[in-house]
């Protein structure tokens, strides 16, 4: 079974929010920062046997973390340094108070505390920070990236920006990062994810309500498995949709895995429709439940209503009857995924879709189609260009952003490294139109489609080809879908 966890990414503005809620609640700051720091000295001690620590500390609450994690290793036995950027007199608040509990000397940081150091506990910068580092700070950070001893760092590895994963200057590789509450983006946006080592999420008692709704998600399960599609006990093919697909006639092989994966994600039908010359070779090539049709006819078949899901792009040929037929589809009011070719054809962006329609682009076409918004995060990317266009955007990659144009957004994290490989883009696309089909919510459907589709890579290992991953898709769904059964008809 699929562990629920809230799938709700705080950013830092909403964590400091929810910091200050829990206060308001009852909860005391000074109680916070106990509970932080003995589960960080806890899962320190879980993982790595006693050996010399040097807790490095900031001036402000990651700091008074670090001092509790020191007074913890300490008072079992093991020996530790600490050090502390800055003077003990600009300690203000709690971190103040967790300075004068700690039994261990409290030295001025200096590069040769790491010497003989064999394990760092990085309490210098949380996720709220705003600026490049520099000066001390960052040729402190320089010096203990370079160092090969284990990292653990507290929230984030310092450097490391909460809400956007960005490296501002320098930031070590953690072994293990611990944060608390909740993850926040910066932990699953690259390059922040892969320098956070394994990541636990520690419980502090701040209450699971605290502080304002969210709108950035982890792609769980938990955000989609609610409305995921299960056949009905007496249903029928046509009640599980019907997805249209539209072929190259030159690249045959995009549409093929696409209208594989349809099926697989559980489209009851798929017509795949493509020029009349190449008709034959779909016919033998795809599923026998694939229907191939003559893409000449492309507003008859649009007129039979029961084709509900459209698919656009792969292996279409970035020419000016492809953007006709997304014109056809707009018109049409179609649940619609525009990849590849279709995403050429709109650049740069020109026209207002609808929230029914999801682009599905990589790097390279966000670029061609929002120029002026190639710059800066990924998430923040995503949400800008959704907005403008109005439609679901898919920005693809290790740590793909499904964007609504509402501003809810999705990072998934479970994509493994053999997933980058030639068509797997194309099984996407398909997977998501079979969800459009079955009538999932385009956002949630292009969430569900991004997560099975680590999940089936995953489930395959390395040595993954496109190939593989329709019918590893469908033994993915059937995780969820499991026991339904329906009447074939």
């Amino acid at each position: 079974m699929i562990a629920a966890m809230d799938p709700g990414l705080p950013t830092c503005a909403e964590m400091a929010a929810i910091d200050r809620a829990a206060i308001a609640a009852g909860v005391p700051g000074l109680r916070l920062m106990e509970n932080a720091g003995a589960a960080v000295a806890r899962h320190l001690g879980a993982r790595f046997a006693r050996r010399r620590v040097a807790v490095l500390c900031g001036p402000g609450n990651n700091g008074g973390d670090g001092f509790v994690v020191a007074r913890h290793l300490h008072s079992a036995g093991w020996p530790v340094r600490v050090g502390l950027l800055g003077t003990r007199e600009a300690l203000r608040a709690d971190a103040a108070k967790m300075a004068a509990l700690c039994p261990v000397e409290i030295e001025t940081i200096a590069p040769d505390m790491l010497a003989p150091a064999e394990l760092v506990v990085d309490a210098l910068f949380g996720a709220g920070l705003s600026r490049p580092l520099d000066g001390v700070a960052l040729a402190l950070v320089q010096a203990l990236a370079r160092r090969r001893v284990p990292v653990v760092a507290i929230d984030v590895p310092s450097g490391v920006a909460g809400d956007t994963g960005a490296v501002l200057g320098a930031a070590p590789q953690a072994a293990l990062t611990v944060t608390f509450h909740r993850r926040k983006p910066g932990h699953l946006l690259l390059p922040g994810r892969a320098l956070c080592g394994e990541i636990v999420v520690a419980d502090i008692g701040i209450p699971d309500d605290a502080g304002p709704a969210r709108a950035t998600f982890a792609n769980s399960p938990v955000l989609w498995d609610a409305v995921l599609p299960r056949p009905a006990l007496d249903g029928h093919k046509y009640d599980r949709g019907h997805a249209l697909i539209v072929g190259g006639g030159d690249l045959t092989g995009a549409a093929r895995l696409a209208a594989e994966a349809a099926l697989r994600a559980g489209a009851g039908l798929v017509t795949l429709a493509a020029p009349g010359d190449a008709l034959p070779l779909y016919r033998i090539a795809c599923p026998a439940a694939v229907m191939a049709r003559d893409l000449a006819d492309f507003a008859g078949l649009l007129a039979d209503r029961r084709r509900n899901a459209l698919l656009l792009g792969p292996g279409n040929g970035a020419d000016a009857a492809c953007r006709a037929r997304i014109e056809l589809a707009r018109k049409a009011g179609r649940a619609c995924v525009l990849d590849a070719d279709a995403l050429g054809v709109l650049s740069p962006f020109d026209v207002r879709l609808t929230a029914d329609f999801v682009l599905t682009p990589h790097d390279g076409e966000f670029a061609r189609m929002f120029p002026d918004l190639a710059a800066g995060d990924r998430l923040s990317r995503a949400r800008a260009a959704a907005a403008r266009s109005g439609a679901i955007v898919l920005l693809k990659g290790a740590d793909t952003v499904v964007a609504h144009p509402d501003g809810r957004a999705a990072i998934a994290d479970n994509a493994p490294p053999w997933l980058a490989t030639a068509g797997s883009g194309d099984v996407l696309a398909g997977a998501i139109v079979g969800l459009l089909a079955q009538g999932m919510p385009a956002f949630l459907a292009a969430c569900a489609a991004v997560w099975l589709h680590g999940a089936a890579a995953r489930a395959r290992g390395p040595g993954l080809i496109a190939d593989d991953l329709p019918r590893a898709i469908g033994e993915a769904v059937a995780v969820f879908v499991g026991g339904a059964q329906g009447a074939t008809k």
